[in-house]
């Protein structure tokens, strides 16, 4: 009775050490969730339905900040925006990634270098890339002074409203060739090669094996730099506030842009929140949808 009491009074006294070496180790991360995660986020739902400039106590007006986010015509102004942005880049960033994931492929030597120098691309200062396409790109610089030679004229890249979406589109399509392109290719290297194989004894031409074979089986890497992009496409700062302005005519100013001037420009942080708790629902909403339509089974029994 007596070594069966020692047992349980040891059993309790180092579970009890183990327990609290256990908390010793997750209490650092538990305390830095708190304070740079939870109450953010608890401050953040408190702004949304509050008046604050900073300076003043916060003033609850509850709904009245959704209530004039859904009749601003700067919001309305800013969606469409997003969609033109989202109707440009999603293609390019698509069709950009694929031709580099399936042309390294074929690389036979040298494919660490490619990775690594599309990667720069990736890693490099929003600002630095941006004043450098600014530059390149401008009424004077040197593509226009090139088309001018050439052709005769010059295209304005960022002062035509349609075209600077599509310019800055561009721009951010060459910074994340080289990242999106690699997780196609990490998709087209786990495709087994028998199924090529088998393909290519049965008569099928390379059209029907992109398109029966690569394509269906790269639907989970696909859908994935759909869904960066499109997350992407609704976080667009740097490119558009240091190349345009969010101009002409507000035609490239972005969601970001617009709670950024809300916020520090017009003094108006609550409202700038409730933009931005809006516009993070939509984009879920929207990753949301794109994975219930395309997301699917791929099957070869």
């Amino acid at each position: 009775m007596k070594e069966q009491n020692a047992r349980n009074y040891n059993s309790r006294r180092f579970g009890r050490k183990d327990r609290i070496f256990g908390y010793s180790i997750v209490l650092p991360y538990l305390a830095y969730t708190a304070v740079f995660w939870g109450y953010p986020f608890v401050w953040m739902l408190v702004l949304a339905f509050t008046k604050w400039n900073y300076f003043s106590k916060p003033s609850f007006i509850w709904f009245s900040n959704f209530a004039r986010l859904f009749t601003d015509s700067t919001v309305l102004r800013i969606a469409l925006n997003t969609l033109n942005f989202l109707a440009y880049l999603i293609p390019m960033v698509l069709v950009a990634s694929l031709l580099f994931a399936l042309a390294l492929n074929k690389v036979k030597f040298g494919k660490t270098f490619i990775m690594l120098s599309f990667l720069v691309a990736n890693v490099s200062s929003g600002v630095a890339y941006s004043l450098l396409f600014s530059n390149l790109f401008a009424v004077n610089g040197p593509v226009n002074r090139l088309v001018d030679s050439l052709f005769g004229f010059t295209i304005p890249w960022f002062s035509n409203p349609q075209l600077a979406i599509f310019s800055i589109c561009l721009i951010i399509t060459w910074k994340f060739i080289g990242y999106y392109g690699l997780i196609l290719y990490a998709g087209l290297i786990s495709i087994p090669q028998s199924l090529y194989e088998a393909a290519e004894l049965d008569g099928a031409n390379k059209n029907v094996i992109f398109w029966k074979i690569t394509l269906p089986l790269l639907n989970p890497s696909l859908i994935t730099v759909t869904v960066l992009a499109v997350m992407l496409t609704f976080g667009i700062f740097t490119e558009p506030y240091m190349i345009t302005g969010g101009g002409p005519m507000q035609r490239t100013t972005t969601f970001l842009i617009y709670m950024y001037d809300t916020a520090f420009k017009r003094i108006d942080p609550s409202y700038a929140t409730t933009v931005a708790i809006v516009t993070a629902l939509v984009s879920y909403g929207i990753v949301m949808l794109i994975r219930k339509l395309f997301e699917k089974e791929v099957s070869f029994v």
